[in-house]
């Protein structure tokens, strides 16, 4: 064993160097997908347009919110400003031929600053111009004279026709009527190379105010070649639309700035920007060639050192070949080739280590039971603290097998404060193991039936579920749809964060690309997405359904299955719609949704008069019946709910109750049904009359 171990090393510093001369080497479509997120209410001593934002001419940041335009009062005349992400942002690629698809959400208010009555204003109801989301060459720049109507976009030499360095695609949020090219003073429309919008939609209510908040999601989609505008405004519960093809390779260069524009003339109003998310399916370019430089860099350095210990490699090889024959990691246990073990990150662990770690994993060591293994305490002496080490026995079925790889798969790559931490695995004849940290308060689903969580610590179990959603879905390098969302999979630390865990039936998808059929469907009754039961194609609205029924569980204290009046399990045989969702909807027609809370929340502060609780809780259970509404393209994105959850000026959303269908709950057993026979899908959940 002692020349086992001296061969590790070699092989190791080999291996490392592949792979650093591979990723030096590699072409331009591996490098990962560009993302990013601001909050620009929240508190933050760094001003973001000395960092990742590029703040031009009037723009800068404001008191919790980037102004693009001047905040003077009555002295913001002719003012323009711009504020784009920092680095290039690539929408082609002329060498593939590959089109991005993107995705943008805001928020952002529309301030006027002139009196209504003023005579010169008087037709735009005391509004100036008004501000837009655009797309235009890297690094931006705005044009001379372009303020009033062509909102810092345009100047009057091309604002109909703008070619080559000029051209601009953009969303226009419109506030102001300029008789020769507009079609109202209060519309969003978007302008493709022209202040002209070649699509429109007219807003009931106005854009500008000092309390409304305007909520907007921008889509492009490299399959139909749509541009996509949505917006709502608070205090009006309706979405407008407004579409229209757009040729991004003509109408745009390969890589481009992606920001706001702002711009106010006689008629003056503040144009800021709340909070911004941006991802796109094409690869950051900057960083991608900066990566690509340092390691060309080092392959001079590289090759002379890989040669030497490739020959040192063999004839360590050869030598114990000869003398002890060929050798095995682990007192003879053989290992399956699995993908997974030939990447790096956590730590492989021996099957006696663990055993030891456990006390031989007696049943005092235990902490509960999931539905392919039991889960143990135990200690190792390279982990600072007590680790929990979850086993799936060698009997384990093939799915068990495939949820072990996936789990370790997945979710070594990822890094976020609100999920579980992978420390290691180990594989062998004798069981699958995956070592994690030891979350101390266990799991969620304890918490919310056996104990009473105050307000504060719900609110912030939801908020950082929601974040960890929001990086699975968005903000890493593909879209991770974790496929079993529910209270045991969710995990608390001492200061009751929350730790989202069990990767077990988690799929990757690429960013953009559309839905996959499965051959299983799999999940647990109450929380899993009717509509993937029906389709059999898991989606990000899939983990959202999840993410609702589990939001309605933390505010109520009540499980999905639980009979409203005798407060136990629903029987099997009652073909009823899941109790909780009906019961909260009959509530939210009553205008009395919130007296769904945890009734042993009764007299706690946070949900008296002048506190965010009140608020909070209300917006928690609206938020609840959005996501689990049985159309998926009614459920709200993550960055919708979101903003929901946390801004008190964000418009709640105005539900109808669903029709004629409801989702049927039978029992609150784990849900695996086969997709071979429509009869086992069937046989947990279905679709029937909700009986109101």
């Amino acid at each position: 064993m002692a020349a086992t171990h001296q061969i590790l090393p070699v092989s190791m510093y080999i291996i490392c160097l592949c792979y650093l001369l591979s990723l030096a080497s590699a072409p331009p479509g591996l490098a990962t997908a560009l993302s990013f997120n601001f909050n620009f209410s929240s508190s933050n001593s760094v001003d973001p347009c000395d960092t990742e934002l590029r703040c031009e001419r009037d723009a800068r940041m404001g008191s919790g919110a980037i102004d693009l335009t001047k905040n003077e009062l009555r002295n913001n005349i002719y003012s323009a400003g711009r504020a784009s992400y920092g680095r290039p942002v690539p929408l082609w690629n002329n060498a593939t031929g590959e089109v991005a698809s993107f995705s943008s959400n805001f928020t952002f208010q529309i301030r006027p600053q002139d009196e209504p009555s003023d005579p010169v204003c008087d037709g735009s109801g005391g509004m100036g111009d008004g501000m837009a989301f655009f797309l235009a060459r890297y690094p931006s720049r705005i044009p001379p004279n372009s303020y009033g109507m062509n909102l810092a976009l345009f100047n009057d030499s091309n604002n109909l026709n703008a070619t080559g360095d000029d051209r601009v695609v953009a969303v226009e949020f419109d506030t102001y009527l300029s008789s020769s090219i507009d079609h109202s003073n209060n519309h969003v429309g978007i302008d493709v190379n022209s202040i002209n919008s070649k699509a429109y939609k007219n807003v009931t209510t106005r854009l500008g105010s000092n309390n409304a908040v305007v909520t907007a999601e921008v889509t492009y989609d490299n399959r139909t070649g749509v541009l996509v505008a949505r917006l709502q405004i608070s205090g009006d519960g309706e979405w407008y639309t407004v579409n229209t093809p757009v040729d991004i390779k003509k109408d745009l260069p390969q890589q481009v700035a992606v920001g706001f524009s702002g711009a106010s003339g006689v008629c003056i109003d503040l144009h800021q920007v709340l909070s911004w998310s941006f991802s796109s399916t094409l690869v950051d370019a900057t960083v991608q060639a900066t990566n690509s430089r340092r390691l060309r860099q080092l392959v001079p350095v590289l090759v002379p050192s890989m040669v030497v210990a490739f020959l040192a490699l063999l004839c360590t090889v050869a030598i114990l070949v000869y003398r002890r024959g060929k050798w095995n990691s682990d007192g003879g246990e053989e290992h399956d080739q699995a993908e997974f073990e030939r990447g790096v990150g956590p730590r492989r662990y021996s099957y006696r280590e663990l055993a030891a770690a456990t006390k031989g994993f007696a049943e005092e060591e235990k902490l509960g039971h999931g539905g392919f293994g039991n889960v143990y305490q135990g200690s190792l002496s390279d982990q600072d603290g007590p680790v929990a080490i979850k086993m799936l026995s060698a009997e384990s079925s093939a799915q068990g097998r495939k949820e072990f790889e996936s789990e370790v798969k997945i979710i070594s790559r990822l890094r976020h404060r609100n999920l579980v931490h992978l420390l290691g695995w180990s594989d062998s004849p004798k069981g699958l193991l995956l070592i994690y940290q030891l979350v101390p308060e266990g799991s969620l689903d304890r918490h919310i039936h056996t104990s009473c969580l105050t307000w504060a610590q719900r609110y912030k179990i939801i908020i950082g579920l929601g974040s960890a959603l929001r990086y699975l879905h968005m903000e890493w390098d593909q879209c991770v749809l974790h496929g079993d969302i529910k209270p045991s999979n969710i995990l608390l630390d001492s200061s009751c964060n929350t730790k989202l865990g069990d990767f077990g039936l988690a799929r990757l998808v690429d960013h953009g690309a559309g839905p996959r059929t499965t051959q299983v469907v799999m999940g647990t009754a109450g929380y899993i997405d009717p509509e993937f039961i029906r389709t059999r194609r898991p989606t990000t609205e899939s983990d959202i359904y999840s993410f609702g029924m589990v939001l309605l569980e933390v505010v109520s204290s009540r499980r999905p299955d639980m009979d409203i009046d005798t407060e136990q399990p629903a029987a099997a045989v009652d073909k009823v719609a899941i109790p909780l969702l009906k019961w909260v909807w009959d509530l939210y027609e009553k205008s009395a949704i919130v007296e769904a809370v945890d009734r042993r929340l009764k007299g706690d502060e946070q949900l008296s008069d002048g506190h965010d609780g009140k608020w909070q809780v209300h917006r928690a259970l609206v938020v609840g019946l959005w996501c689990t509404h049985p159309d998926p393209s009614v459920r709200p994105s993550v960055v919708q709910f979101m903003n929901v959850l946390q801004l008190k000026e964000v418009t709640l959303p105005i539900l109808s109750r669903p029709g004629p269908s409801f989702y049927i709950f039978h029992g609150s057993h784990g849900y695996n049904a086969s997709s071979s026979s429509s009869a086992n899908v069937c046989s947990d959940v279905s679709w029937a009359s909700s009986g109101r």
